[in-house]
């Protein structure tokens, strides 16, 4: 068989396998490289057919075509060996084909400039050695670093490779011992290297799909699309108005301008028109992309649309947000009614409800709602209209017939429960609803529900706080008109016995005036809301002794110990006399059969005062769980249990704490301290 024989039958076969990866270059980088190494090996036997037609000598472009073949096997080999192989061993491997590749081109410029002259023999016979050692090398570490058992389509690539190595490596070796090139040698070399590229071609085909490394987006591909068919179109206007103009004769230079004008007013109304882009961009998401979608973008967009503010309703919002994933120009929300009889159309985009024609509520019985309610389907009117035994021939509602623009039915589902459904209009042309469209549809659907039902026990959950901060205010108003009721309500218990009594009815008008002054100042609180605005000095052993004086008609009575200068404290009187009655009438209800004592004195700068009593006392849990917090009480219906809170928060604000040591059987220790004013500092001391 003659050399011209050989080289042809090698570049048909190279060319077929390349042809045929490139069909399944979709694979990944292993079928993409190998169809890329196949076409330089096609173009590598083309280059020897040329010599042997032509019997010319060694030549810089056949160095050049070995350098590119080895090249491009080697970086098959990289994606085929495991990621454990050494990086120095890959660039090495990659640097010693490239070496040849680089060396060819400058001898070629030397030649054709006369500017320098390199050796050509003796260099392409080491350089084919060298490469025949690398090949193999790469082609050993492919298979030493493999784990487990080689798979069979990567043994089929490594025979391949490593039978096209070792006969180079066979060709060169013989050549620098012999001095020059077996002819049949050489001859038989591209047969067997387009024999030995048929089971590297089948192994690549094997191989299973891997994602590419690079990912260009639907956005470029579009973008970079419209830009070239830009481009070819002016191209070809202005090709066509260079003929108009040669050929029209004296009316060539006129008909030109026409042309063009005409050309790019065509252009500006492609552009402009949606309906152009839109079909490309369907083009390329079928002909050149697995999914339809590209499902970040749109589910960024989804998330975006769904979370903005916009809308003042959310649930126009939600509209919105589904309807621009699928570019449908609106849509209709329906939700069940607080009764759940029926589905009502709550909201629409971009139109108002209001000004959709012949819309009104779907029955929750009815046979639409039954079938989705079941088989949680998406109902496409558009197939319903042609197989209605599709969807088990079931009855819409009279509505659609006056909208026949609305062609998508698709539920909302929270958890398998229906919670509402959308109504679409048409997207545009073209558009087929898919699989792929129902399941994006039912995706979305999902989360505008959940979306919905947060919404809306969020909004249940602020009336609720509402009716929360009334009865709040309204347990505040009662704890503070308890106390105003049990003076009067001395009062009266009194009134028999001593009515006829002078001193009792100066006591009698006094308690009354004071119970007025007290509901006066919650009104005027209430109003103005300025709680503690009437802070001043006040003296606590005083507010104290009222507050005993108060307490006394109760046993055990308080007694008062009070020790150095009269204490001052910045305070509004009437709310901290409540705190130290509230103190006072807890601890004798603590202790009814025990003792009570109130000690007052001051240090550094603090009033410290300290109750104790000798009750039940409290356990260290109730003290640190219960104890400050409030509507929770002890004493059944009789307590509001926000005594302890009021006295807490109202101490707190004064710039002071509340201390509380109790434990079970060992009575109650509950300690006021206040920040002392300074004009305690200039009164005479007093000792009780």
């Amino acid at each position: 068989m003659s050399a011209t024989v050989n080289y042809s039958i090698a570049a048909l076969i190279s060319f077929a396998a390349s042809a045929a990866l490139l069909v399944k270059s979709r694979n990944g980088d292993i079928a993409r490289r190998a169809a890329a190494g196949a076409g330089i090996s096609a173009l590598w036997a083309l280059v020897l057919v040329g010599q042997a037609v032509f019997e010319s000598r060694l030549s810089w472009v056949m160095l050049l075509f070995e350098g590119l073949r080895y090249t491009a096997w080697i970086v098959v080999l990289r994606v085929l060996a495991p990621a454990n192989v050494p990086e120095w061993s890959r660039r090495l491997c990659l640097a010693v084909c490239v070496a040849p590749i680089l060396y060819s081109i400058a001898g070629w410029i030397g030649r054709y400039t006369g500017a320098w002259s390199l050796p050509l023999d003796s260099v392409f016979g080491f350089s084919g050695l060298a490469l025949a050692i690398t090949g193999l090398v790469a082609t050993e570490q492919a298979v030493r670093f493999t784990p487990g058992v080689l798979s069979s389509p990567l043994r089929l690539c490594l025979v391949g490779l490593g039978g096209m190595f070792a006969y180079d490596l066979f060709l060169f070796s013989q050549a620098q011992l012999l001095g020059g090139f077996d002819l049949e040698t050489w001859n038989l070399r591209a047969f067997c290297a387009a024999v030995l590229i048929v089971p590297l071609a089948l192994g690549a085909w094997r191989m299973p799909a891997s994602e590419p490394r690079v990912f260009v987006s639907r956005y470029v591909v579009f973008y970079s699309s419209a830009f070239v068919a830009v481009g070819v179109y002016l191209s070809l206007m202005a090709l066509g108005g260079f003929f108009v103009r040669e050929h029209g004769g004296r009316w060539g230079h006129a008909l030109q301008i026409v042309f063009l004008v005409g050309a790019a007013a065509l252009l500006v109304s492609l552009l402009l028109s949606e309906s152009p882009l839109r079909r490309l961009r369907v083009f390329i998401s079928t002909h050149f992309y697995r999914n339809k979608y590209d499902y970040r973008i749109t589910w960024l967009r989804f998330i975006d649309t769904l979370s903005g503010d916009d809308e003042d309703d959310v649930r126009r919002t939600a509209v919105r947000a589904v309807a621009q994933v699928f570019s449908s120009p609106g849509g209709i929300l329906f939700m069940p009614d607080e009764q759940g009889r029926q589905f009502t159309p709550v909201a629409a985009w971009p139109l108002p409800l209001e000004s959709i024609p012949g819309i009104a509520p779907v029955a929750t019985s009815h046979d639409m709602v039954t079938f989705i309610r079941e088989r949680h389907w998406i109902v496409d009117l558009h197939e319903y209209r042609s197989r209605p035994h599709v969807y088990r021939n079931i009855a819409l509602p009279e509505w659609f017939a006056t909208n026949p623009a609305l062609t998508i039915v698709s539920p909302l589902l929270e958890l398998d429960r229906l919670a509402g459904f959308f109504v679409l209009y048409e997207p545009p042309p073209p558009f087929e609803l898919t699989y792929e469209d129902r399941d994006l549809l039912k995706t979305v659907g999902r989360h505008v529900a959940t979306q919905l039902a947060q919404h809306d026990a969020d909004r249940r959950l602020a009336e609720s706080r509402q009716f929360e901060a009334y009865n709040k205010l309204t347990a505040f108003m009662m704890h503070d008109l308890k106390n105003s009721v049990a003076q009067l309500g001395l009062v009266v218990a009194n009134a028999q016995r001593h009515k006829r009594n002078p001193e009792f009815i100066d006591d009698a008008i006094g308690t009354i005036a004071n119970a007025i002054e007290r509901m006066t100042r919650l009104i005027d609180q209430l109003r103005e809301g300025q709680r503690g605005a009437r802070a001043q000095s006040v003296r606590l052993d005083e507010l104290l002794r009222g507050a005993v004086a108060r307490c006394a008609y109760k046993a055990p009575i308080p007694e008062i110990h009070i020790a150095g200068s009269p204490v001052h404290v910045r305070a509004d009187p009437e709310r901290l006399a409540s705190v130290l009655d509230h103190v006072l009438r807890n601890a004798q209800d603590a202790a009814p059969g025990g003792t009570v004592d109130a000690h007052l004195s001051t240090s550094d700068g603090e009033a410290r005062l300290v109750v104790r009593d000798t009750g039940a006392g409290m356990d260290a849990e109730f003290v640190r769980e219960r104890l400050f917090r409030p509507f929770d009480s002890t004493k059944g219906s009789k307590g509001m249990g926000i005594g302890a809170y009021q006295t807490r928060e109202y101490v707190q604000s004064l710039g002071g704490r509340v201390e509380v040591q109790s434990s079970p059987g060992a009575g109650t220790t509950f300690s006021i301290i206040l920040p002392a004013d300074k004009v305690s500092a200039a009164q005479p001391a007093v000792t009780e």
